[in-house]
């Protein structure tokens, strides 16, 4: 069963098809049991209703069964579609067609996509514009504070971390996250780390100095990471198991596996993760 296809007999079809395109296009199906184009058109056509998620609704017609609404719209074969928008039909055809022309009929009708606040403000994580998204995640929080999105939530706390803003960051992460726990957790140990930043030019120096200063190193890693400067910290952390795989008992393999938990929580790092899992265990193994 869909919200978003269903099937429709002469009795509901003024309540359940007609009225509603008067605010929501409606797709009308014309199918019959004997026609096999039919049984591969109807798959097709739930299938675009459940990915437009409510932009369309598709309105099933057993053309054999409800012959007064076939001749209505002027049905003369099964499969045939009509776009019906306003209470009126617009366009429509007749026989089986390629996914492409459907979807491309339903874009001419379909209700324009739903704003989606964290999809708008990944687009400009992506390029850095932290700002930007907090100006479109804070709303969006407001607008659905009872009960909390812990995903926007999180989302924000995120840009606000990038963007230094520790305090505001630890206030949105002290509430309770039971959905988005593990990710909560992550953001956390990302603020722990950036006030543990350290002066990146001293260790940098010891480090010149002595290239196996390996507690210089995982400090550097930790500094970076604390940053945001994910793919240096990491790489930081593995040269140290690179040189030394059993300094401190293994510090730059738990540094690494700390990382990867705190750098893991946003899919954007979802590669470069990969990349240093298969690094370390390369190097391990």
């Amino acid at each position: 069963m869909s919200a978003f296809h269903f099937d429709v007999s002469l009795q509901d079809f003024e309540t359940r098809a007609l009225q509603v395109s008067l605010n929501t296009p409606v797709l009308l199906s014309f199918w019959s049991a004997s026609s096999a184009s039919c049984k591969a058109l109807t798959p097709v056509l739930e299938k675009l209703a459940d990915e437009y998620q409510g932009r369309f609704l598709l309105a099933k017609i057993d053309a054999d069964a409800h012959q007064e609404l076939a001749r209505y719209f002027g049905v003369r074969s099964a499969p045939t579609v009509v776009m019906l928008v306003g209470g009126q039909p617009r366009d429509g055809f007749a026989g089986a067609r390629a996914e492409a022309e459907i979807r491309a009929l339903i874009d001419r009708f379909a209700l324009p996509p739903a704003f989606n606040p964290r999809a708008e403000a990944e687009k400009l994580a992506q390029v850095g514009d932290w700002a930007g998204a907090l100006e479109i995640l804070l709303p969006a929080i407001a607008a659905h504070a009872e009960p909390p999105d812990e995903a926007l939530n999180l989302d924000a706390a995120s840009a606000l971390i990038e963007l230094n803003r520790l305090e505001e960051a630890e206030a949105l992460l002290a509430r309770d996250y039971v959905i988005e726990a593990e990710r909560a957790k992550a953001l956390q140990m990302r603020i722990s780390l950036a006030r543990q930043s350290g002066d990146d030019a001293l260790l940098l120096t010891r480090l010149a100095e002595n290239p196996d200063d390996h507690a210089a190193r995982l400090a550097l890693a930790k500094s970076l990471a604390g940053q945001g400067r994910n793919e240096e910290a990491l790489e930081a952390a593995l040269e140290v198991a690179r040189r030394d795989r059993h300094f401190d008992d293994g510090a730059g393999r738990r540094v690494m596996l700390q990382l990867f938990e705190i750098i893991g929580s946003s899919e954007r790092n979802d590669d470069l993760v990969r990349k240093y899992r298969r690094a370390l265990s390369s190097l391990l193994n």
